[in-house]
């Protein structure tokens, strides 16, 4: 850690953990490609979703034909959600075009995990750790 001019540098950086969820709908699914997307729907149980940096898709073939995306990402500041947003969503994109399933109304939705509210566990943690 460096001061100089009464500021300290290091101090404050801290690696922030982002969770971005991009959600959409297929849109006009070949019989193949529903065929296909059933056959792997265990595997995409929403049961089995997680936040993942490589990204975790879940979906319903029901009458909605939706899917998530779930992504886990991380910055210095509190802007760089916005970055990875974007990423998150260009990510869902590639994937399904290089897949071949078109899609519509996309939509994402992130947070910042450092600005989570803490459950009772943590805050006792957090203040036995002050204590110390």
């Amino acid at each position: 850690m460096r001061t100089a001019r009464n500021l300290t540098y290091g101090a404050g950086m801290s690696t922030r953990t982002f969770r971005v969820t991009v959600r959409g709908f297929f849109d006009a699914l070949t019989p193949e490609q529903r065929a296909g997307l059933e056959a792997a729907a265990p595997e995409h149980d929403m049961l089995r979703a997680t936040f993942t940096t490589e990204g975790n898709l879940t979906y319903e073939l029901g009458g909605r034909n939706s899917f998530a995306f779930r992504y886990l990402d991380s910055g210095e500041a509190e802007e760089d959600i916005l970055e990875a947003t974007a990423r998150a969503e260009l990510a869902a994109e590639s994937w399904l075009t290089e897949h071949g399933y078109g899609f519509k109304r996309l939509r994402s939705t992130a947070e910042d995990l450092s600005m989570a509210a803490l459950s009772k566990r943590q805050r006792q943690a957090a203040a036995r750790a002050q204590t110390s």
